[in-house]
């Protein structure tokens, strides 16, 4: 018998986002594969009827679901779909312990036990249930897309590979074997030092006060994460980031080595301004080499998005979430 851990849920509106009046809103648990509790945020159209397409959203990778997954969620259920957003594993509101610790392997089953939990949902029709899956979180629901059979279709937004930037750094700047070495070498230096302080440290959230010759793409997070447009004090990139060795199995692990044998449609969209522009192009192109399924596949191109726009659309409203309800549509049907 599945045993649910007792999870401290927020009652009060807590989000980034303003709360739609089209839709109805609860909070609701899950168990995963591993025996973790999962908190998720439901959406249920007011005026829905009948068994209904149904999605499960998470995203950013250090992100909670008050956040942009939540924003996602929320829309697409204004759009007619029953939808949960929710905290990964070890984050948010979700169990899981010890805190703030990543793994290919739990969070890819995170989005399969939103599955589970959708297909048994008395609302949601189980031969209809879509994922989308926002950076980080993009890689981990294309892999759980080579992995659940369920899943008829997937959307992975302004992407990260969490295994290629863990393997290889940013641009694919430190994709040698002294790099990862020496990578390695400090996470296991770190192992030693927190398992003799008896817990682990964290690695920090997006930089404040931010540098002024901080990168572009670091601007780009702190206009993001450290201002009213997407701070929440659960997030871990808003705050105390991740363990330092919480991503460390990343680094050995790629993710999207079976993507092209995906069978379910599959749209990766990217605004060409972003600096993880090429993580999607090239998982779109893994994922259509030597494939027989690469016919309901598509690669989303949006033009001057940065990659924070696609968190909650910027300043321009660069989300296509009419484009994202006519794919989720046509493929959940």
């Amino acid at each position: 018998m599945m045993k649910t851990e007792p999870l401290t849920l927020t009652n009060e509106w807590d989000k980034t986002f303003p709360k739609s009046e089209k839709v109805s809103h609860s909070k609701v648990t899950f168990v995963n594969r591993y025996g973790i509790t999962l908190a998720a945020d439901m959406y249920v159209p007011k005026d829905a009827s009948g068994k209904l397409p149904a999605i499960a959203v998470c995203g950013p990778f250090g992100a909670v679901k008050e956040q942009c997954s939540g924003l996602y969620a929320q829309t697409m259920a204004e759009r007619g779909f029953l939808t949960i957003a929710f905290d990964p594993s070890f984050t948010g509101e979700s169990g899981g312990s010890p805190r703030y610790m990543a793994s290919p392997d739990i969070n890819t089953e995170d989005f399969m036990a939103a599955v589970d939990f959708l297909s048994l949902n008395d609302r949601a029709d189980a031969d209809r249930i879509g994922i989308i899956g926002i950076c980080g979180w993009g890689g981990l629901a294309v892999n759980a897309a080579a992995l659940d059979t369920r899943i008829k279709a997937t959307v992975a937004s302004t992407m990260y590979d969490m295994t290629r930037v863990n393997a290889n750094g940013y641009f694919d700047s430190e994709d040698s074997e002294e790099a990862r070495y020496a990578k390695k070498a400090e996470m296991c230096a770190q192992r030693i030092k927190d398992y003799a302080a008896g817990g682990y440290t964290l690695g920090g959230g997006v930089v404040d006060p931010l540098p002024d010759d901080a990168p572009y793409f670091v601007k780009d997070y702190y206009d993001y994460y450290k201002t009213d447009r997407g701070y929440h004090p659960r997030s871990l990139n808003s705050n105390g980031g991740w363990n330092i060795i919480g991503c460390e199995s990343f680094i050995n692990q790629p993710i999207l080595k079976y993507s092209n044998e995906i069978r379910s449609a599959v749209m990766i969209m990217h605004g060409d301004r972003a600096h993880s522009f090429y993580f999607g192009k090239d998982a779109y192109e893994n994922m259509i080499k030597d494939s027989k399924y690469a016919d309901n596949k598509e690669l989303l191109v949006i033009e001057g998005a940065s990659h924070t726009d696609l968190y909650d659309g910027g300043k321009t409203g660069a989300i296509p979430f009419d484009r994202i309800e006519s794919f989720m549509k046509e493929n959940l049907k």
